[in-house]
């Protein structure tokens, strides 16, 4: 999957296709989705996105690791992270082609 990432310009110009705003309301837009996703993420807040997926904040303890350079160990302190599961319909869109019937069985013909 050599795809090309999806960037917030990329998000700016489908929604003014879409919607039909002008390219600076769709920039405002777009940015006040994020920031509410994110204010609601520091706040500890789980966000669900009905039909896309669940953000949520796990905390995560101090942990010993290793420095892959050297080998060493290395501390690794305790930290929040987000974490994402997608819903059961974004799987099932993602997984949809790979669904798709298996080929129709090959026709051998023996030579008499």
């Amino acid at each position: 999957m050599a795809g090309k990432s999806v960037t917030r310009e990329d998000l700016y110009e489908a929604a003014r296709r879409k919607v039909g705003l002008s390219a600076h309301e769709c920039k405002v837009l777009v940015e006040q989705v994020f920031d509410q996703i994110t204010s609601c993420l520091v706040g500890g807040e789980t966000v669900k996105l009905s039909g896309f997926g669940l953000f949520s904040v796990r905390q995560k303890g101090q942990r010993l690791g290793r420095n892959p350079k050297t080998g060493e160990p290395a501390p690794i302190s305790a930290r929040r992270v987000v974490s994402f599961r997608p819903s059961v319909v974004l799987k099932d869109k993602l997984n949809s082609s790979q669904r798709a019937s298996p080929p129709a069985p090959q026709l051998r013909t023996a030579a008499i």
